[in-house]
């Protein structure tokens, strides 16, 4: 029986075929009691210690999400995925770009005691203390069916990270070739509206469609035929960015995500990969 916040029969077909294989050592815990034991916990943000007994021993479910996490297993399954679904032609490459920010439970924040050698960074950790308190923000690029393509993890002040985030979707070919960076159009709001990131995007011949801010305009007028051309706009297609922020809510709906308990950048990475894996199935 599946109960609430484990994998459905159809999930796990899925995953079980992306999962790392052993050929030696001793016999580890079943794949799918370990992985319904992590998903609970995202799922409901429990602290490891509280997963319930049926998923095993908390420690064993803890250390495989770590050794996942830090060996790029939950990447390369959702690689994996990806290059699948692009192969068979059901990606849509209609990209929107946004960013969200999660507020850091007191949890993430692990202050050094005294004696101890100093540790990384918060800013290396993706936190940052805005008016809110410690935050993280979530750069992220989605395709057209609402599904994430590459994230970025920064501190919670930060701005915008186009460039960045669209280095993250790199699309893998299950033939010959190059992973597919390149959107077919990227949608995205009056934050990344500036010259520069347009100018990125047509050297890069990405067609776009940002509204232009108010100010940007504004002095664009006020320059006459200095300030050239008001980039092209496509309204109808505007309103398909709706796409991104229902995607920030289905990620949002996992709540060791909606609210960052993990100290580490790597662990947090690994829960919003998890959550990306499954919206792919």
């Amino acid at each position: 029986m599946v109960r609430r916040h484990e994998l459905s029969d159809e999930e796990w077909d899925v995953l079980s075929g992306l999962l790392p294989r052993t050929e030696t050592g001793r016999p580890r815990r079943d794949d799918r009691v370990a992985l319904n034991g992590i998903v609970w916990k995202l799922r409901t943000g429990s602290a490891w210690r509280d997963v319930p007994e049926r998923y095993g021993s908390w420690r064993t479910l803890y250390t495989r999400f770590r050794r996942w996490a830090l060996d790029g297993t939950f990447t390369l399954m959702l690689q994996t995925l990806q290059a699948r679904e692009d192969a068979a032609g059901d990606i849509d490459w209609l990209v929107s770009v946004d960013s969200t920010i999660t507020r850091a439970h007191q949890y993430a924040a692990g202050a050094r005691k005294k004696g101890q050698s100093p540790q990384p960074s918060a800013h290396h950790h993706a936190l940052g203390r805005s008016r809110g308190g410690l935050t993280t923000k979530i750069h992220l690029a989605c395709d057209g069916r609402g599904r994430p393509l590459g994230f970025l993890l920064t501190g919670g002040n930060d701005c915008t990270q186009l460039e960045q985030v669209l280095q993250q979707v790199k699309v893998s070919r299950q033939g010959p070739g190059r992973p597919r960076t390149r959107p077919d159009h990227l949608l995205g709001d009056k934050g990344y509206s500036s010259r520069k990131r347009r100018s990125y995007l047509r050297k890069r011949g990405i067609p776009h469609t940002i509204p232009e801010r108010a100010d940007q305009r504004a002095n664009r007028r006020r320059r006459r035929s200095n300030g050239g051309r008001p980039p092209a706009f496509d309204t109808e297609r505007y309103k398909q960015r709706n796409v991104v922020e229902r995607c920030f809510n289905a990620l949002k709906q996992y709540r060791a995500i909606a609210t960052r308990y993990d100290k580490t950048r790597e662990s947090y990475e690994a829960a919003l990969t998890i959550a990306s894996l499954l919206m792919w199935i």
